[in-house]
């Protein structure tokens, strides 16, 4: 299985930007679909975005349309989320996630690998 660590999430106002990274290791992500979901307190945890292996397909959840951007970097094992516009309902703990497909998942159980996640906190 592959391993994933995630960084870059910290506290921001609201109307401010961050990136987050994610990072592979023990296998290269070049095959595997990847994705970012997060989780609030007291919520299930839901999808935010995802990307294809080869970064020919994106899905974005409707609250992320317009405002984070996903992108992948197979060389280097690597996957981001760029947070723009953010609101203090993107309050969670951000999750990358991987899974060796062909097909782009958008739901919890259609990736096997998650990674520990990283707090992303917007102050109002």
């Amino acid at each position: 299985q592959v391993q994933l660590v995630e960084s870059g999430g910290g506290l921001v106002q609201a109307g401010g930007s961050l990136r987050l990274s994610c990072t592979a290791s023990g296998r290269t992500i070049s095959s595997y679909a990847m994705g970012w979901f997060r989780q609030a307190p007291g919520k299930e945890r839901e999808f935010v975005s995802g990307i294809s292996w080869s970064g020919g397909s994106t899905a974005y959840a409707d609250s992320a349309k317009g405002r984070f951007t996903i992108s992948r970097d197979n060389a280097k094992n690597t996957v981001d989320l760029q947070m723009n516009s953010l609101k203090p309902e993107d309050t969670a703990v951000y999750y990358c996630a991987a899974r060796r497909t062909t097909i782009l998942p958008t739901f919890r159980f259609g990736y096997d690998s998650w990674g520990q996640g990283t707090q992303v906190s917007v102050s109002s």
